[in-house]
């Protein structure tokens, strides 16, 4: 009869306690136990800073001497019919230069994902001089036949340019891979020469040099030029980089960008960048 009842008591005590043993373990297995909520770096808010480039800038004056030939020639029928104003004497040019500039902007931020606005701006000296290929052809034109030899030069510097960004980035520990669009708007110099000369021979046949003591024969010569200076440049601009937080208020960084410009004087010109900075947050 002892027996028995030590069993029942031991029953007992072991039935009191499993409970909450039990209920313990299931609490686990529903995650009751208390998680920390998510951290990101802050991006958020103003912020400004200095930066130094090195970058590569292209321009293509196949077509620059065109308005000035054709202005040269138009009172000859050799325009009208072979068109010298559209030969290429020149042909693309490029440099390379390091530059400096600045940036401010403001950034929000909703957890891990930042968007903002940032204005940059660069100084550094762009200097493009395109190589002269003279041509010299004899061509027929209005019954006529004429020798024909045409040069030219060309040159175009961007000084100074400075875009308007909207930028959108994710967060990744403490760094800010980004991406960028915007409106670029510059100031530079150029300046594009033209010089075409030769013979109209209307002698049958005809042949080259001519003596212009013969009325068959006719000189003439035309050099014009263009340029100005502080011209202003405008486009758009596009290219990505990261940011990196240092501290809770410095960071570092690093971007490349592509700058595309609308032709001045019928000059295309380029440039890509790239960039290393130095911003403080706020």
């Amino acid at each position: 009869m002892r027996r028995v009842m030590r069993l029942v008591m031991c029953a007992l005590s072991v039935s009191a306690f499993a409970p909450r043993a039990l209920a313990d373990d299931l609490d686990v297995l529903r995650g009751a136990l208390p998680v920390a909520p998510a951290t990101f770096t802050r991006w958020s808010g103003f912020y400004v800073g200095g930066q130094a480039s090195y970058g590569n800038a292209n321009a293509d004056f196949s077509n620059a001497t065109q308005p000035l030939l054709a202005y040269s020639l138009r009172e000859l029928t050799l325009e009208a019919q072979q068109a010298p104003s559209q030969w290429p004497v020149l042909g693309s040019a490029g440099n390379r230069a390091a530059g400096y500039g600045g940036f401010v902007g403001y950034n929000t931020q909703w957890q891990d994902l930042v968007l903002g606005v940032e204005g940059n701006y660069t100084h550094a000296s762009f200097a493009a001089t395109a190589s002269p290929t003279p041509i010299a052809r004899i061509v027929s034109a209005g019954g006529s036949s004429y020798s024909v030899t045409v040069s030219g030069t060309g040159a175009l510097d961007v000084t100074d340019y400075g875009s308007l960004r909207a930028r959108a980035g994710w967060v990744l520990g403490n760094f800010l891979p980004y991406g960028f669009a915007g409106f670029v708007m510059g100031s530079g110099d150029y300046s594009v020469t033209t010089h075409v000369y030769g013979q109209q021979n209307s002698a049958s046949p005809a042949y080259f040099p001519c003596d212009p003591e013969l009325q068959t024969c006719v000189d003439y010569d035309y050099s014009n030029s263009a340029g100005q200076n502080g011209v202003l440049l405008y486009g758009f601009s596009a290219g990505g980089g990261i940011d990196w937080a240092v501290t809770p208020n410095v960071f570092v960084r690093g971007e490349l960008e592509f700058v595309q410009f609308a032709p001045i004087n019928n000059i295309p010109v380029y440039i890509v960048n790239a960039r290393v900075g130095l911003g403080l947050k706020f």
